[in-house]
């Protein structure tokens, strides 16, 4: 079996094309980024503002809450419900994306709201003493503190994006699962 994996990885034809491997290498990849850059877009303002306000902290539960929604379940629901809506190859683009969004914003919200909150309030107290604005708060100790949390947030949703884009391939989203739909079709 192993030579036979082995042949097909070195087989040039595999590799070029439409369907070859660099080609469908190069979707997922644009897909995963492509899905992290909004998720991003959302979940970092609002973790920003729920850990520098502290209002709205019932989202970062709901999001959390989120996570065990069927990843499987909910992309076949949206591909049914919004699919016949859209014209051409997007009704199977459109619906994985946001699929996928949703699964990516938990951990990007969460990450972003842990690191802002978990700042000491020693050093906003004293930033707040030597004159700062709220926002000169937020941006010059806040966000500094809690970069490593929300890049931890950032390094999940992207662990989770790229492997749950695979299984979208099952509704037509090409990439990297197109190979193993095709391989179980053939078994």
């Amino acid at each position: 079996m192993i030579p036979s994996i082995w042949a097909w990885l070195t087989s040039p034809e595999n590799w070029g094309g439409t369907f070859g491997i660099a080609n469908r290498l190069a979707q997922h990849v644009g897909y995963s980024l492509l899905v992290v850059l909004i998720a991003a877009a959302i979940g970092i303002p609002l973790g920003l503002w729920v850990g520098h306000t502290g209002r709205g902290r019932w989202l970062i539960s709901a999001a959390n809450a989120a996570r065990a929604v069927p990843t499987l379940g909910l992309l076949f629901a949206l591909a049914l419900w919004v699919g016949p809506h859209i014209p051409g190859r997007a009704a199977f683009a459109v619906p994985s994306i946001i699929a996928l969004v949703l699964l990516a914003i938990p951990p990007i919200l969460a990450g972003t709201y842990a690191g802002v909150g978990a700042v000491s309030p020693a050093a906003k107290d004293a930033a707040k003493g030597i004159g700062m604005t709220p926002q000169q708060v937020l941006t010059k100790v806040e966000i500094p503190c809690a970069l490593p949390l929300m890049w931890s947030g950032l390094r999940s949703a992207v662990l989770q994006v790229v492997a749950t884009a695979t299984i979208a391939a099952y509704i037509g989203l090409g990439g990297l699962g197109r190979f193993l739909i095709d391989g179980l079709a053939q078994a």
